[in-house]
């Protein structure tokens, strides 16, 4: 069985997707063994601890630390990486400690709208005001490049022009909820 760590900041709402789909599932695959978030308000560090995942919040230091986090990392045995809705730069020391094995979840079609500044409703601000007829969501994994590694697959959303973009960001977000915890399952089953 593979051990996840989710990185989150906000409400967590793919981390829970995450930990319910593995967790209270009972997956053989895989389970959800620690949320890391650098927000002290971040609801995602009660709703882990309520679901019975170990939850810690990151002191200011330790998140732009590539040791702290690695040893943090290594001492949950941890075999992926789940950047959920965490907007901090992943250290070099990370993506060299774990390569291949953190990927990340975009709510565009990259390369479109992607690279810093752009998380949250920013991108589908941004998708609206281009009058984009698509959008979707990413996952792929992480380098030391915002939004650039390599892409693990990309889901398609039609976009009404009618939607407003907190709109546009429900429909995708459900999307997200659907695919990453589907994906990371297979990348899990995949891993030795």
């Amino acid at each position: 069985m593979k051990n996840i760590a989710v990185f989150a900041s906000g409400a967590g709402s793919n981390a829970m997707a995450l930990i319910e789909h593995f967790n209270q599932k009972a997956s053989k695959v895989a389970r959800v063994a620690i949320v890391l978030t650098n927000n002290p308000d971040a609801p995602v560090l009660q709703h882990a601890r309520d679901a019975g995942v170990k939850a810690q919040l990151l002191d200011p230091a330790d998140y732009n630390n590539g040791e702290t986090l690695t040893d943090i990392l290594f001492d949950e045995a941890i075999d992926l990486i789940v950047l959920a809705g965490y907007i901090k730069r992943i250290p070099e020391e990370l993506i060299e400690a774990f390569p291949n094995a953190i990927i990340n979840i975009h709510p565009s079609l990259l390369p479109k709208y992607g690279g810093k500044g752009m998380y949250g409703l920013y991108v589908h601000e941004a998708v609206v005001e281009n009058g984009e007829k698509v959008s979707g969501i990413t996952i792929h994994y992480v380098n030391e490049e915002y939004d650039q590694g390599e892409i693990i697959q990309q889901v398609q959303l039609p976009v009404n022009p009618k939607w407003t973009s907190a709109q546009l960001q429900q429909h995708i977000l459900r999307l997200e909820h659907q695919h990453l915890p589907l994906t990371v399952e297979k990348i899990c089953a995949r891993m030795k």
